[in-house]
């Protein structure tokens, strides 16, 4: 028997195979399980439209069990907020033809802003109160008397599906985020560890580091949409979602500042002597040597416990080495002290960030811990401008389509209207609405022939609950296996939900082939309006968006400087990945430059932020003229970069290092005034490196420096 056909090669296919297209399957027959269930519940309860439970698991249905559960709770949130509000606006204005779907517009764009606003599980809240109030209010206005009773109905019916999908998701073959959640915090661990090693070392390129600190910023965001949800799961997440933001925060300190120190020895390395570097490099071949295990490196939270204890004692003895090291070079002229005195400033941090995230990931391996009593929240924003226009863009289209149900009175423009509410609120939240609408249209008309076969072909020549579920499996199983594919997400979505509305049983089955059509055509007519709206309204893919969240990102360092500094690193840490990671999202099919163009501008924010921050901690509670100086300047430069605010960045600069060394020898302070002139001095090597977005104007500077001296 050949390797190829052998039973472990045979065997390791089939593991793989179940941890990748087996689980996808298992969410396909999750997910119709879960629908089949709503609408049997549904009909035997007698409901009014069954077909809306069936519905509704097919919106809240995930792959994982917690978020499954996020999605419902905040699905049932906002339905309940949308039942209310529009409750209050039919009993205003449902005698009011124009006035009602102004409002509902106006209701919709506060709620489609909301869901654009917060990318993740809570956007939905924001949806689901938008969508509802349409779904209630629209078809309830017509009929105003029974508007309450169909309210209630509609809210029971969407409660069924919520229920039947979290009992489905949560019992039957469960897959928990919080296992995810484990798994990136180890795989994390490692190979951050391993990119220090190699950095230090000198074994990657410069394209092997800009890819590595992509999966990072990609890890820590994903990392917090997993950990939010999994709080949903059981007790033990909820008791360790503290501890697990702690390690997020910790794993961005951490990289921002290894990344500081690299970039650092580059420019050494390019600029300072060779006497300057000799001192230096034996601290940094000593680091990779503090994250193994008898020559294995640290993979597991166990493991990290007896690293955390290396880089202790590391740590501790650091200071008196280096000021040994510092004192028989410091007559050498050759020997660059504020130069070394940066770079083992930097190494003193990165040891003790990377100390501290050691410690908390250690502390994960213990059965049971006290709660973290401090969260360093992570909350993902979108630009307060690119919300107030997705606000305005979903009224705009549920105006011009009201209108267009007023003037004609279509008898399906309600649904046209509700369904376009819809559309707008959801693909809002996408990096890419056009084509999620788009994706969506088509979705729904390939659901529309579906459905015509079922409903006229199928379901006149069955009988009875079984035989209706097995015609209606096949049908749900393809639309499923659609919202498994990345690729055919938003084309699944639009097929399922929309094939369980127009082909959806009810408990008595009406065979109106006009009004099934009249449905179709207003559901695909609402998503292509829509999909026009975002590609034509200011299109969320169009390079304003970019530039201004390029903007943004430059702006967190604006923040550093005058936001309140027992808040301002945290906060730092994470809104620029979660600018980066949108960025990111927006420019991923366009060429390479611009990701990294992006990650440039994230790696020189970082640093100056950083040591922003850590300036304004030296400082604290002291006046310092020449360095408030040097903060004004580089915020000024990052709110608008210019070459003017670049010259006088770096002539301030320049002037707060040349002061701070002039009182090196007239105070006692002697050791906190060489952490500032380090600060400083990292500051003015960062504004002259090659990489930095800056260095255009670096070398304009110096042309212009050498013209006037020569001169």
């Amino acid at each position: 028997m050949t390797a190829r056909t052998s039973p472990n090669s045979l065997g390791q296919a089939l593991k793989d195979w179940a941890r990748t297209d087996g689980l996808a399957w298992i969410y396909i027959f999750k997910a119709v399980l879960a629908a089949l269930l709503a609408l049997w519940i549904a009909m035997r309860l007698d409901m009014q439209q069954p077909r809306t439970a069936m519905t509704t698991v097919f919106v809240v249905m995930q792959p994982q069990s917690g978020m499954v559960l996020a999605k419902s709770f905040y699905r049932f949130c906002g339905t309940m907020v949308g039942l209310v509000v529009m409750l209050a606006l039919i009993s205003l204005f449902a005698q009011q033809p124009v006035l009602f779907p102004s409002a509902t517009a106006l209701w919709v764009g506060v709620c489609t802003a909301g869901a654009a606003r917060n990318r993740n599980f809570r956007s939905y809240g924001f949806v689901l109160a938008g969508y509802t109030a349409a779904l209630i209010g629209i078809p309830a206005a017509q009929h105003p008397d029974g508007a309450y009773l169909s309210a209630l109905t509609r809210v029971g019916e969407v409660t069924r599906g919520i229920l039947c999908s979290g009992a489905v998701s949560a019992l039957v073959f469960p897959q928990h985020a919080g296992e995810q959640v484990r798994t990136t915090v180890r795989r994390r661990f490692t190979q951050f560890v391993d990119y220090v090693c190699r950095a230090l070392s000198g074994n990657m390129e410069s394209a092997q580091i800009e890819k590595t600190n992509l999966a990072f910023v990609a890890d820590i965001v994903g990392f917090e949409a997993a950990r939010s949800v999994a709080v949903f799961e059981n007790p033990e997440s909820r008791m360790r979602s503290g501890r697990l933001a702690r390690l997020n925060s910790e794993f961005m300190s951490a990289s921002t500042r290894f990344h500081a120190l690299h970039q650092l020895m580059n420019r050494l390395r390019e600029n300072a002597s060779a006497v300057t570097i000799a001192a230096l490099e034996p601290f940094f071949r000593e680091v990779p040597a503090l994250f193994s295990i008898a020559g294995e490196p640290v993979r597991h939270a166990a493991d990290a416990a007896h690293a955390a204890a290396q880089l202790r004692v590391y740590k501790a003895a650091l200071p008196e080495r280096v000021r040994e090291v510092r004192a028989s070079n410091e007559h050498d002229a050759a020997f660059a002290v504020l130069e070394f005195d940066t770079a083992t400033e930097l190494l003193y941090r990165f040891v003790d960030d990377m100390l501290a995230y050691a410690e908390t990931y250690a502390s994960l391996a213990a059965p049971s811990h006290e709660p973290e009593r401090w969260i360093a929240r992570y909350v993902p924003k979108t630009n307060m401008l690119a919300t107030g226009i997705s606000g305005l863009r979903g009224p705009i289209v549920m105006f011009v389509l009201s209108a267009f149900w007023i003037a004609t009175a279509w008898p399906s423009g309600g649904t046209m209207v509700l369904n376009a509410a819809a559309v707008c609120a959801l693909a809002s939240s996408s990096p890419r609405p056009t084509s999620m609408a788009a994706q969506m249209a088509f979705g729904t008309f390939l659901a529309t022939l579906t459905g015509m076969l079922v409903v006229f072909g199928v379901f006149p020549h069955i009988d009875g609950f079984p035989l209706m579920c097995a015609a209606l499996t096949p049908e749900l199983m393809f639309g499923a296996f659609m919202t498994a594919r990345r690729a055919w997400m938003g084309v699944g979505m639009g097929y399922c939900i929309f094939f369980c509305f127009l082909a959806g049983p009810d408990n008595l089955v009406h065979y109106n082939p006009t009004g099934f059509m009249n449905d179709a055509i207003a559901l695909v007519l609402s998503m292509i309006v829509a999909a026009i709206a975002f590609a034509v309204l200011l299109p969320a893919d169009a390079p304003w968006l970019r530039r201004l969240l390029l903007v943004d990102l430059r702006r967190e360092v604006v923040a550093t400087r005058n936001g309140r500094l027992s808040r301002v690193a945290t906060h730092f840490e994470s809104r620029t990945r979660d600018l980066l990671s949108q960025i990111n999202a927006l420019v991923s099919d366009k060429p390479v430059d611009l990701q990294r163009d992006a990650l440039q501008w994230l790696f020189a924010v970082l640093e100056f932020g950083n040591a922003v921050i850590d300036l304004r901690r030296e400082i604290e509670g002291v006046s310092h003229r020449e360095v408030d100086a040097t903060l004004d300047a580089v915020a000024r430069l990052f709110d608008r970069p210019t070459p003017a605010r670049f010259t006088h960045a770096l002539a301030t600069t320049e002037h707060a290092i040349a002061q701070i060394q002039t009182l090196l020898s007239s105070v006692d302070d002697r050791h906190r005034l060489q952490r500032i002139a380090s600060h400083l001095h990292f500051i003015r090597t960062a504004l002259l490196d090659h990489e930095s977005p800056f260095a255009p104007f670096a070398s304009v500077n110096q042309v212009e420096g050498a013209s006037h001296h020569a001169a």
